[in-house]
């Protein structure tokens, strides 16, 4: 019997002595091969984990089951409860080599504790400070020290927004392996000034800087004059999604591991005896002596690793212009938007929400009034649930008898969703009113019912707008709302932001920005005098392929499935739709059949006439292939090592994602840029607008009527400034929309009751 064990979720062939050099006794979770792994197939019984000195375990499914450990990326090769080890399924780096450098150094981890390295211990300095006299002492003798050129600092508070709550204590570090924790109960006046001395004479550098920020700045009004920000440098360096968390870099770069461990154990116990969810606890439970050491090591991991991240950004000149001029930037302008709200009209919220209580209950009486509901409800001797796909497929197909359209869900059963929804609608009204249901059900449960509660006093609401959630560079939106995913189809949400009496919002949408970038980019002369030209961009494109005898502003009605294949062609590209996607988009939105082999010859079409565009699509290709990564003209740096996987379509998707990468993140990058400027334009002269949102490749604003001109003309200003990619005599073009509210109109139409 070895003293290593290894465990694996099923049997798979895979030889781990290629890749771990001992001695072990291999397990496996379930005696049979399984896709996925539930409770009920795990028959690994006679395991004791106390024979062995490490347990190795292989992929998550290993991880949850034997050591409790949620995140195998995480924890990947960290020796976890002195036992176990978590890693990366080797099966995978074949398919997924972007796994590869993160297995290497889990196996250097592992190999090392096998043969007797012990972890390193957490050491240094760490204070918990809950004294006034000595909060001063601290900071006073960092102030006198001019070899401290840059301090660290994060904060601990009870609530997610600074309106919700208040801060229980501020951190600082001012060197390696040292970080005190100061109660904000022990800051004074004098101490208050002290830390503001510091912070304005010092570079000071956080985590996640927009969200301290807006705490330190809303309860102390603290000014920061320099920061820096170690999430943005690790997205710079590494855009890999969901990869930039302190706890996850800490473990990655640093010898601190798992330091919140106490902490999480008190609230995992602190929740269990008081029967109260994770999500229901706040930080002002925890005690003083645990939060002190894990809050201090917060800043000691954020001062090394802005040492660390600092010199590898220095080093290469694009991607510290990046950082420079594009991420702390943007970082503090969408510090400004979200604390600028959103405004939401209460009395108008409320009317809407009853109307849809009001019409969902209409809805559901009419469906159950069907004679074919009332057999399903008879023979299944239960109440139809609308929400339920698993009875919605028995009603469709069993009881109204539709043949299922041919699109599958991800397990393979045959869909339900509201496209599916509305073309069967066209044959029976049950498949429209259950439609009906679902959409004003999400509309109300989703957004109307939880946006009343979370208006902050002033009928406002403050969300976030993340600059390091997405690989392409496009902004995202999460929080109290996300204003990136609200209904289009039905105006009832947007209708309901609403602009103050004397304020107009205004929306400014950059027109076809991904096809003008890739005009730009590609030095296509026909594709970028297609915008100079002017008219409909998609009409004037199916002139020049399809060589149609029609004036450009008659094609939309005279020659639509034209029309319709040249957007689809267009935009395929954008997307690396292949001739079957593009024969669908069309046959769909034209409404009438459009063949692969037609697909196939437009495209064919499209490039003889775009000959640039497709020779730029084949270089970006092979560049990708070459190297494994690749460059934006502003800057930013793509990786996509998985083009190196053996599996083909990977590697193909990750070509497509990185030409998608090229295109998506210029065009964010410009709506930034500007939205950067004015919102500092407005500041400097002092006018009465705020920046609300950045939503896909738009600003979103509330302008006072007496500025709405001038804002406007310096909005469309900022954004059409040559940034070096701009086609030469033609801006990029902007649409500007302007009303009462964020649905502009269209509200009034839909709801003209609320007149």
């Amino acid at each position: 019997m070895s003293t290593i064990a290894i465990i694996d979720k099923a049997p798979s062939g895979v030889n781990y002595s290629r890749y771990f050099n001992f001695e072990f006794d291999n397990y496996h979770l379930s005696s049979k091969k399984v896709k996925k792994l539930l409770k009920k197939d795990v028959d690994l019984v006679d395991f004791d984990v106390d024979a062995y000195e490490y347990v190795i375990l292989i992929g998550s499914e290993a991880a949850k089951f034997i050591g409790g450990i949620g995140s195998v990326t995480e924890f990947a090769g960290h020796l976890v409860d002195d036992k176990f080890i978590p890693m990366i399924n080797p099966a995978m780096l074949s398919f997924k080599p972007e796994a590869k450098p993160l297995f290497d150094r889990a196996c250097e981890k592992l190999h090392g504790y096998v043969s007797g390295e012990k972890p390193p211990t957490v050491s240094g300095n760490f204070e918990g400070i809950q004294d006034e006299e000595r909060a001063n002492e601290y900071l006073r003798s960092i102030l006198e020290d001019d070899t401290v050129k840059f301090v660290a600092c994060d904060t601990e508070t009870s609530a997610l927004y600074p309106r919700d709550g208040y801060i229980l204590g501020i951190s600082l570090s001012h060197k390696s392996k040292q970080g005190v924790y100061i109660s904000t109960e022990c800051v004074s006046e004098v101490t208050e000034g002290l830390l503001q001395d510091l912070f304005s004479s010092r570079l000071v550098v956080f985590h996640n800087a927009k969200f301290d920020l807006k705490w330190l700045e809303y309860h102390f009004n603290f000014k920061f004059p320099k920061v820096s920000d170690t999430m943005l440098m690790h997205y710079v360096l590494d855009e890999t999604q969901g990869s930039h968390g302190l706890k996850q870099l800490a473990m990655k770069y640093t010898d601190y591991g798992d330091y919140d461990k106490a902490l999480d154990e008190f609230k995992t116990k602190y929740c269990k005896e008081h029967k109260i969810l994770k999500g229901e606890f706040s930080y002002d439970l925890i005690p003083f002596d645990i939060m002190y050491p894990y809050a201090a090591i917060d800043t000691a991991v954020t001062y090394d690793l802005y040492q660390m991240f600092g010199k590898k950004i220095v080093a290469n000149v694009q991607l510290k212009k990046v950082y420079k001029e594009l991420m702390v930037p943007g970082m503090l302008f969408l510090k400004d938007v979200e604390e600028n709200g959103v405004p939401f009209d209460m009395g108008r919220l409320e009317k809407v929400q009853a109307l849809m209580e009001t019409e969902i209950q209409e809805a559901k009486e009419k469906l159950y009034g069907f004679e074919e509901v009332h057999k399903f409800e008879k023979e299944q001797e239960k109440v139809f649930n609308p929400n339920s796909t698993m009875q919605l497929r028995v009603l469709l197909f069993d009881y109204l008898g539709f043949t299922p359209t041919g699109k599958l869900t991800g397990t393979g059963a045959a869909s339900t969703d509201a496209e599916v929804l509305k073309k069967l609608a066209e044959e029976h009204p049950i498949p429209g009113v259950i439609l009906d249901i679902r959409q004003k059900s999400k509309i109300k449960n989703t957004y109307l019912d939880k946006i009343i509660p979370a208006l902050d006093k002033d009928g406002r609401i403050r969300t976030g707008f993340n600059l390091t959630s997405t690989t392409s560079g496009r902004l995202s939106s999460s929080g109290k709302i996300n204003m990136q995913q609200l209904p289009r189809d039905n105006s009832a949400v947007k209708g309901c932001i609403k602009a103050k009496p004397g304020y107009k919002i205004l929306q400014q949408d950059l027109a076809t920005a991904e096809v003008y970038v890739a005009a730009i980019l590609s030095d296509d002369k026909n594709l970028q005098n297609v915008f100079k030209s002017g008219g409909d961009l998609h009409s004037t494109v199916a002139k020049m392929v399809f060589a149609l005898p029609h004036d450009v502003a008659d094609i939309k009605e005279k020659a639509s499935t034209q029309r319709q294949a040249a957007k689809a062609i267009t935009f395929g590209i954008m997307y690396g739709s292949g001739p079957a996607k593009v024969a669908e988009t069309v046959t769909k939105d034209s409404g009438k059949p459009f063949s692969i082999q037609q697909a196939k010859d437009t495209i064919a079409k499209y490039f003889r006439t775009f000959p640039r565009l497709k020779d730029w699509l084949q270089m970006s290709k092979e560049d990708i292939e070459a190297n494994g990564y690749i460059y934006s003209i502003l800057g930013r740096k793509r990786r996509l090592p998985n083009v190196f996987s053996n599996d083909k379509g990977i590697a193909s998707h990750e070509v497509r994602s990185g030409i998608n990468f090229l295109i998506q993140s210029v065009a964010s990058d410009i709506n930034l840029l500007a939205g950067i400027e004015l919102n500092q334009w407005i500041k400097d002269n002092n006018k009465d607008a705020v920046i609300i949102a950045l939503v896909h490749d738009s600003l979103v604003l509330e302008v006072a009527d007496k500025d709405v001109k001038e804002v406007s003309e310096i909005m469309a200003k900022f954004t059409q400034k040559d940034r070096g990619c701009s086609i030469p005599g033609q801006p990029i073009g902007v649409d500007l929309d302007i009303g009462d509210d964020y649905a502009f109109s269209k509200f009034d139409k839909q709801y003209p009751e609320f007149l």
